[in-house]
Formats: structure tokens, C-alpha cells, sequence
């Protein structure tokens, strides 16, 4: 179990600098680049199949540069003694988009030799179609049997099964980034398609305003958005809060600088929060109204939540932080919204009190989808075991539970530092129990006014989450069964977290949530805090020209503009 904590509420001083670093998202998106093993990424459908991408060990192994190698074919490695039968066995593999494992002989670039332990694989894309194959290397040369002059058996079994866990990882990691064979132009084109209304909030006064600029036979532009001011600034771009030009409805705008996302590698990032948005349909996830592009910029519009941050309402707290009862109500419906995001295939990553906003009748709304994955998700009816004992008749046998989990694990390192898993840390692969762990994280400085592992640098903060106990201030009363909870989410084995085996169902049962009433919590009163929400109208501060258009502004910085 875990200890109790006399230390103050942090025994250390952060600068502000410092708060800022660790409460912003981190995003590794070069996941290839930490896999620190030999390989290569071809492209079949490209003409002879030239490689796109070889990892610094391959270069190491060949001693070639990455210049020298990049867009040709692999037959470089080849030479006078390589056996031409097993170069015409991986030739067959590739023609039929196959793996294979096989050892061969192979030369440096200064003509050395070495005994290549070598598994090709193919990787397909959601449809089925070859994107690229991964190409392993394992140098065998000193565990050549002198006779024979091949891997034994057992080292050959061995290296197979590390160079087949190599290709399955960078395969996974590729998953996460864009098609290298699309240009730049096209993957802007998914902020170009129309965005249609979902059931749950088709007849919201929203919706109403945009259906009219659709039944005029316009599309959703720019122009049709007055700016007002600016409501923040992410990763990816910023937030503003625009009116749709003669209605008084308002929402929040989200524009991203397509030069600045292109250089920083975050296309695929700001595609992926497209398409997330575009498959929410829940009230306590933001709806995309519109999605366009102008020539410099690309544009989200979703939600307007006037209550602002979670972050904002927790640090204005005269202890910082909230009542058990607070910390509930904003879980439990945190916890809905997870479970939503999993049935639909999505892990979210970056779950943060920034990132949850408050709406105006104060019910919580996620936000900030780039750093997400988008996989698909496996749902089922899970039979609850019957209660022991006396035969129970089926009337009084607990309903099947619906479960839905997104099915595939990632590599990245995403996620902001204070609420970043474990097995996120490791590069072991995570799952969508970093969410359920993000949520342990959440709900401690809810409780606490503080995270549990933070640390005086990034490093140590870091160590803290693979190494130190979970421990509680004593000076700060809360619950058995919150500190119970919290335990139970902040396991450093994933596969013990709560939720990893019943999904947000395990969680939802938990005591700590005992009163709630999961199937109306969007009709709960929000509750009573020492300083309440304040939530800000739409009006403009300040005077704006209303003859100005965007576009003059896009000339320059628009951002410079708000």
C-alpha cells in the first residue's frame, strides 16, 4: 500500500519558467529515432523500392551516411560472396508482400564483411494496402559456426525473435506518422471536407446557424468569423473566440500556421485531432462545426466553453485545491468522456486540468486532441460472473457490461511530464491505460494542489514516476476509498492499473464513486466550491475595424493580430 507524506505541499521552489516547462506537452514524434537497433524503411511503391528511412545503428553497422543510402535500393549491401539464392528468396518475398528471415552474407561500405541475420516485413495501412517494409539487421559474425559458417540453431532463434519484435515496433511507431508518399498539399485536404451534424446536437443553436450558410451553397470560410480575442496558445497553434458574422453565436477558433507545422514535423498531429473531432458526438467532448483551410492556415471550429480551464478554477481554490466532493463530480464525468474516447478507438494522452474546460453550465469538455492516437477499437459484451452462493435466477443476474478498448498500443513519447505514464517513459509501448493513469494523476492534484511525482527537473521527475512510492499529505484529510482509488490507478505496471482488464467499468464501480448516477451525471447540479466558476461573456474587448478582413492579416502573422 502506499505511505502517508509529512512533507509540506512541495519541498522544493519552482521557477515560473520551470511551472510553465512541465505543465506544457511534450511530443517525441520521431519515434523511429529511439528504437537503437539496425533498420531500414523502403517504400515498394516507389520504383525499386528505395529506402526512406535508416536508423543511426544501420548507418553505424555500414558505415555508410544517411545521404549516401537514402532513395536507393538495398542490393548495395551485396557482393562477390553474397549467396544469390537467398537474395532470390527475399526478392520473392517482396513480390508477394511477405515476410521473411534469412542469414546472408553482407558488405560494408569500406568492404568489410559481416554475417547479417536479416527479416523483412511488410506493413499495411487500415485497408489492407503494403505502405513499406522494415528491413532488421542483427551482425552474426561472432556467433558464426566455424564449419558450417551459419548461425547455430539457437542463436539464430534467439536473434530472429529480436530482429521480429524490432520490426513490429518501428511498424507501430510508423502507424503514428504520415504516408511518406503523400504530398504536403494533400494532407491538408482532409480540413477541406464538409463537416455534417451528428444526432446528439443536431438542433443546437449552433448547428442551426452553420446548417444555414449549407443550405445557402456555401461552404464554412473564414470569412464568415468576426475575431474577438484570443482565448490561448497550444502546442500546434491558437485559440480564438470568433462570432459568426450576424447571428451572436460564438465559438472557439483554432488556427494552425501551416509553414510552422510543416517544419515541426505536427502535420500529421493536427490531421489526426481533424479526424478525432470529426467522430465526437458526446457532451462532454467539444463538437467540430467547421474545418477549412486559407492559404497560410488551417481553422477548427468547435465549443465555445465560457468557464475556461479546470486548471484556472483549481489554482484560484484559497488552498488549491477542491473538496472530495468537487474532485468527484469532475472525475467521474472525466471518466465518461475516457470511455467514450476508448469505445471509439482513440487513447488521449494529455489529460491535464488545462485540457479540461468547463462549459457553461459548468459540466467538464475535453480538449486538445493532437497529441492523441487514433486506432480502431475492439467492442464486446462482457457476463458478469454470478453472485456465490445460492443459485441466483437470471432475473437477479447482473447485465452484460459493454466494453470497448482501442485495440492497438503505440511508442511515442507524447504527453505532458507530470502526468506521463511509466511505460511511456520506458518506451515499452503503451495502451490506453496511460489514460487511466493520467486520470490517478488528475484526481491527486485535485485532492492535493499538487502532482505526486513532480521533480525539481525533468529528469528527476521522470525517475520519480518509474521509482518512487505513491505517498499522501497527511495535513490534507481525503478518503479510504479516494486514496484507494488513486492507488489503484497509479500502478507502474500497467497491466495491474485499474481499468486495464474492465475498461472505465472497473473504475465507475469503484467506491469512491458511490452516488453517482453515470446515466444522468449531465443533469447533476455542478458543486459548491469555496471560489465558484467564473465564466466570461463573449464581448468584445476592445474596438475592432470591422471593415478589416482576415486575409490582411494573413499577410503578416494573424496570430500577431489577436
Amino acid at each position: 500500500m502506499t505511505k502517508d507524506d509529512d512533507t509540506s505541499e512541495t519541498s522544493f521552489e519552482l521557477d515560473k519558467a520551470r511551472l510553465r516547462e512541465i505543465r506544457r506537452g511534450i511530443d517525441l514524434a520521431t519515434t523511429l529515432e529511439r528504437i537503437e537497433k539496425n533498420f531500414v524503411i523502403t517504400d515498394p511503391r516507389l520504383p525499386d523500392n528505395p529506402i526512406i528511412f535508416a536508423s543511426d545503428n544501420f548507418l553505424e553497422l555500414t558505415e555508410y551516411s544517411r545521404e549516401e543510402i537514402l532513395g536507393r535500393n538495398c542490393r548495395f549491401l551485396q557482393g562477390p560472396d553474397t549467396n544469390r539464392e537467398t537474395v532470390k528468396q527475399i526478392r520473392e518475398a517482396i513480390d508477394n508482400e511477405r515476410e521473411i528471415t534469412v542469414q546472408l552474407l553482407n558488405y560494408t561500405k569500406s568492404g568489410r564483411t559481416f554475417w547479417n541475420l536479416f527479416h523483412l516485413q511488410p506493413m499495411r495501412d487500415h485497408k489492407g494496402e503494403l505502405q513499406y517494409f522494415t528491413g532488421v539487421q542483427l551482425d552474426g559474425t561472432e556467433y558464426l559456426e566455424p564449419l558450417t559458417r551459419r548461425l547455430s540453431q539457437q542463436i539464430a532463434s534467439e536473434g530472429a525473435k529480436i530482429i521480429r519484435e524490432t520490426a513490429a515496433n518501428v511498424n507501430e511507431a510508423l502507424r503514428e506518422l504520415p504516408d511518406a508518399n503523400v504530398q504536403i498539399d494533400d494532407l491538408w485536404r482532409i480540413h477541406s471536407k464538409l463537416v455534417l451534424p451528428r444526432p446528439h446536437k443536431i438542433n443546437n443553436d449552433s448547428w442551426r446557424v452553420i446548417r444555414k450558410i449549407h443550405a445557402s451553397g456555401d461552404k464554412v470560410r473564414l470569412k464568415h468569423f468576426r475575431p474577438l480575442r484570443p482565448l490561448g496558445y497550444g502546442d500546434t497553434g491558437s485559440v480564438h473566440l470568433v462570432e459568426l458574422r450576424g447571428t451572436g453565436e460564438v465559438f472557439a477558433m483554432k488556427a494552425m500556421e501551416k509553414t510552422i507545422m510543416v517544419k515541426r514535423n505536427k502535420v500529421h498531429r493536427i490531421c489526426a485531432e481533424r479526424e478525432i473531432l470529426g467522430l465526437m458526438d458526446h457532451p462532454f467532448l467539444p463538437t467540430l462545426y467547421a474545418s477549412f483551410e486559407t492559404r497560410t492556415h488551417v481553422c477548427l471550429i468547435t465549443d465555445f466553453c465560457s468557464g475556461g480551464e479546470l486548471f484556472l478554477l483549481l489554482d484560484s481554490q484559497p488552498k488549491k485545491f477542491f473538496r472530495e466532493e468537487g474532485a468527484r463530480f469532475y472525475a467521474a464525468e472525466v471518466v465518461i468522456a475516457l470511455e467514450y474516447l476508448h469505445c471509439q478507438g482513440v487513447i488521449y494522452r494529455d489529460l491535464k486540468p488545462e485540457n479540461i474546460l468547463l462549459q457553461k453550465d459548468g459540466h467538464v469538455m475535453l480538449s486538445d486532441f493532437d497529441l492523441s492516437y487514433l486506432t480502431s477499437s475492439d467492442p464486446r459484451l462482457v457476463i458478469p460472473p454470478s453472485p456465490r452462493g445460492k443459485k441466483s435466477k437470471k432475473k437477479n443476474a447482473p447485465p452484460p457490461i459493454f466494453r470497448a478498448e482501442p485495440v492497438a498500443s503505440c511508442n511515442s513519447f507524447v504527453g505532458t511530464e507530470e502526468y506521463i505514464a511509466p511505460e511511456v517513459v520506458t518506451g515499452a509501448g503503451h495502451n490506453s491505460a496511460v489514460d487511466w493513469w493520467a486520470l490517478g494523476i488528475l484526481l491527486y492534484e485535485m485532492l492535493y494542489g499538487r502532482t505526486p511525482f513532480r521533480g525539481k527537473t525533468r529528469q528527476k521527475t521522470f525517475a520519480n514516476v518509474l521509482h518512487k512510492d505513491l505517498t499522501f499529505p497527511r495535513r490534507i484529510p481525503t478518503s479510504l476509498a479516494a486514496r484507494q482509488l488513486m492507488n489503484g490507478l497509479l500502478q507502474k505496471d500497467p497491466e495491474s492499473r485499474l481499468g486495464s482488464e474492465g475498461g472505465a467499468n472497473d473504475i465507475k464501480s469503484h467506491p469512491f464513486f458511490h452516488g453517482i448516477n453515470w446515466t444522468l451525471i449531465r443533469c447533476m447540479r455542478p458543486p459548491s466550491l469555496d471560489n465558484p466558476v467564473s465564466f466570461t461573456g463573449s464581448e468584445l474587448e476592445g474596438e475592432v475595424d470591422e471593415d478589416l478582413e482576415w486575409d490582411d492579416f494573413e499577410a503578416g502573422n494573424p496570430i500577431d493580430y489577436f
